[in-house]
């Protein structure tokens, strides 16, 4: 059965199709989200900015050393652009692809994930908890993927061709 380029018939015909479909168009999705960065980092810069000076303060207050201050719209755009070309070169099987990801999620995993500033009891405690798991876990599944990598590169090294004899 062949597809068909009506949208419509395509949703209803062709899911592979349309899965296809979704997948090329999500990084247009990501630059239409852009747009929203703006002058002060949009609305990503104003969710974090609390959380990174609670951060900073915690930090401060353990380690006894002033932190300088961070100018959230150049984190913003440096965790757009990690996360970004980290997926563009894991996609495409390369090891710092899923470097650059590991060093995103280690940096923002307990920032934007922080349960630990609710009670048990709390509302958003459960949510928080359940996404920083997740991303744990996405941080075990890459560095897996990275010894992997690594592994299959050392192994190949190590055989030396064989020579025929007559």
């Amino acid at each position: 059965m062949g597809c068909v380029v009506n949208f419509t018939s395509l949703l209803l015909q062709c899911p592979k199709c349309l899965n296809a479909l979704l997948i090329l168009l999500l990084p247009f999705r990501q630059l239409a989200m852009f747009n929203e960065f703006g002058v002060d980092g949009g609305p990503a810069a104003k969710e974090l900015a609390p959380k990174l000076n609670l951060a900073k303060k915690h930090l401060s207050s353990q380690f006894h050393v002033n932190f300088p201050d961070i100018e959230v719209r150049q984190l913003v755009l440096t965790a757009i652009a990690m996360k970004g070309l980290g997926a563009i070169l894991f996609v495409f099987g390369n090891g710092f692809g899923a470097f650059l990801l590991i060093m995103y999620l280690l940096v923002s995993t307990p920032l934007l994930h922080d349960f630990y500033n609710y009670g048990p009891d709390e509302p958003g405690y459960n949510i928080l908890l359940g996404d920083f798991l997740q991303c744990v876990a996405q941080c075990g599944a890459l560095i897996f993927f990275w010894g992997m990598k690594n592994s299959i590169t050392k192994r190949r090294k190590k055989k030396a061709p064989k020579s025929k004899t007559a």
